[in-house]
């Protein structure tokens, strides 16, 4: 399949996301279209990069005066304290709005990256190079950038769109495969709360995509990218409609604050597991079937993705995520603002389905059982 570019227009800034095997020669023409006044470039990169990346990267900015940061990405790591050490070098090295950052990783990269090239002297040129299926299909795409806190995820960011997205495929061999169930998560996601004919195709073809199939790998990136970029469009600043992207994400962000962040769950893990629990939750309050839950679970079993699910099938393990539903940022009052499911391709609209606490108490046996 030949290179695809989905065009990103806003308000007050328009971009590219480029996707395709071995683009990364275009970057220093885009550069010097999109950057013309640009000398200096810092490259924020995931250490766990390959190095004959780095090597490429290097060798097509040469024509610039280039700065390495390297960047240990983890969910502990995404910090304001990290984001202060990056700011202090950029301003130790004279860097000037007119120069550029490239975010070279995945959405934790990515996010940290974005929100540093926001805040630095009000706003510097940004490219986001994601090098993770999840990066590629989610992170990358929206403006969305931030860092944790002790109180949650992304509670601390901005909204900053980069200059240009380069989603190059070939960095996805390099992948584990559960690195590639968590951009996976993303995809069935948006098949589900968006395109049902894009759902379809996933029953069929999900199995390729896991296994890294070029053209059906391509396709789901293509098209995810473009059901995010619909939803970001009619709602940059994520006040309304954009929200409707963060379905299962209530839940899942729970589960990795209670899990402290730690390795033993993903975040593509924990989105599965609350896309399972938030349709389970959507039949309880009878705005969803259960064939629908049904045919979901499906594909799960199919990919031997249940294992994600079946670690919430107890009363106990939902109890644990209550304290973190509370601080889930849609929440505007003192409910919990939940995205649930009325089909396959639609969503009952935000805001329109809040919960209490004491509600949510009541209803974690139910919940629990699927």
């Amino acid at each position: 399949m030949r290179n695809q570019e989905i065009k990103f227009k806003g308000k007050n800034h328009n971009y590219s996301v480029m996707i395709g095997k071995n683009i990364l020669g275009i970057l220093p023409k885009k550069v010097k279209i999109l950057c013309p006044k640009t000398k200096n470039v810092a490259l924020i990169i995931d250490k766990n990069i390959p190095v004959k990346f780095k090597k490429e990267l290097k060798k097509k900015l040469k024509n610039y005066t280039l700065l390495f940061l390297s960047f240990e990405a983890s969910e502990k790591n995404k910090s304001i304290n990290k984001v202060n050490y990056f700011l202090n070098v950029l301003l130790s090295k004279n860097f000037t709005r007119s120069d550029l950052i490239i975010g070279v990783g995945g959405g934790i990269t990515g996010d940290v990256a974005g929100f540093v090239a926001s805040i630095f002297k009000r706003g510097i040129n940004f490219i986001n190079i994601p090098t993770t299926l999840l990066a590629q299909v989610d992170a990358a795409i929206g403006g969305k950038t931030g860092v944790n806190s002790n109180f949650g995820k992304n509670l601390i960011g901005s909204f900053y769109q980069p200059r240009l997205v380069i989603s190059d495929t070939l960095f996805i061999n390099s992948l584990s495969r559960r690195e590639i169930i968590c951009g996976y998560a993303e995809i069935l996601k948006h098949s589900i709360i968006k395109d049902k004919k894009f759902f379809i195709w996933l029953e069929k073809n999900s199995h390729l995509v896991l296994a890294r199939d070029p053209k059906k790998l391509t396709y789901a990136i293509k098209r995810s990218c473009e059901i995010k970029n619909y939803f970001v469009t009619q709602d940059l600043n994520e006040k309304g409609l954009r929200m409707i992207l963060n379905f299962g994400h209530t839940f899942a962000h729970a589960i990795e604050i209670n899990n402290n962040y730690s390795k033993k769950i993903t975040h593509g893990e924990a989105v599965l597991s609350g896309i399972i629990l938030a349709t389970n939750l959507s039949v309880i309050r009878k705005i969803c079937s259960i064939k629908i839950l049904r045919r979901i679970k499906n594909i799960y079993i199919e990919n031997n993705l249940d294992y994600t699910y079946k670690k919430y099938t107890n009363q106990n393990s939902i109890k644990k995520l209550i304290p973190f539903l509370k601080n889930d940022k849609k929440n505007n009052d003192d409910k919990v603002n939940f995205i649930l499911l009325k089909n396959i391709g639609k969503t009952a609209l935000p805001n329109k389905s809040k919960i209490s606490v004491r509600n949510i108490k009541k209803l974690t046996k139910a919940i629990s059982q699927y």
